[in-house]
């Protein structure tokens, strides 16, 4: 099914095409291409909007996920009743807080964004970080995404949550 990139904010550069290659192999590795997927870049003025609406925090984030699907459970893909349920739901990235943070640290902000992504989809499919066993679970999942990404690819990329516990 579809893939939609929206490019919602013009404060940094976007490779769509990037992101989206990466997107599909992330697809691939969970089985999910059959489903729907939407990927929203905001500005930090947005992300921050949407994190104090929904999840009652007044700060600007990297990534904020909007499953499809209620009571997920990570190790299940979901079971949609209907040809219109196929769909994971949206990931919001920050692109600007994504890049300031890549200026700081030095790192590629091509790379982090990918991963930033990933990460997202994960918790698209329920994966959570909330305690010690969630977020090796996560950890895991993150993992072996982004090792088939890299191995596709050539890249080196290495989940977020590396230093979470």
């Amino acid at each position: 099914m579809s893939l939609i990139l929206r490019n919602a904010q013009h404060a940094v550069p976007l490779y769509r095409a990037h992101l989206r290659f990466s997107l599909d192999i992330a697809r691939s590795c969970l089985k999910v291409k059959n489903f729907d997927l939407g990927i929203i870049c905001v500005n930090n003025a947005r992300i921050q909007h949407i994190n104090r609406v929904y999840r009652g925090q007044d700060s600007v984030t990297d990534v904020l996920s909007f499953p499809f699907h209620e009571d997920l459970n990570p190790s299940l893909l979901p079971i949609p009743a209907t040809p219109d349920e196929y769909n994971l739901g949206d990931i919001y990235l920050g692109v600007a807080f994504i890049y300031e943070q890549c200026q700081k640290t030095q790192e590629d902000y091509r790379s982090i964004l990918t991963i930033t992504a990933v990460h997202g989809l994960c918790h698209l499919l329920g994966h959570k970080h909330n305690n010690p066993e969630k977020w090796k679970q996560m950890f895991e999942k993150e993992t072996e995404i982004l090792n088939e990404i890299n191995r596709v690819t050539g890249s080196k990329l290495k989940p977020l949550s590396t230093n979470h516990y």
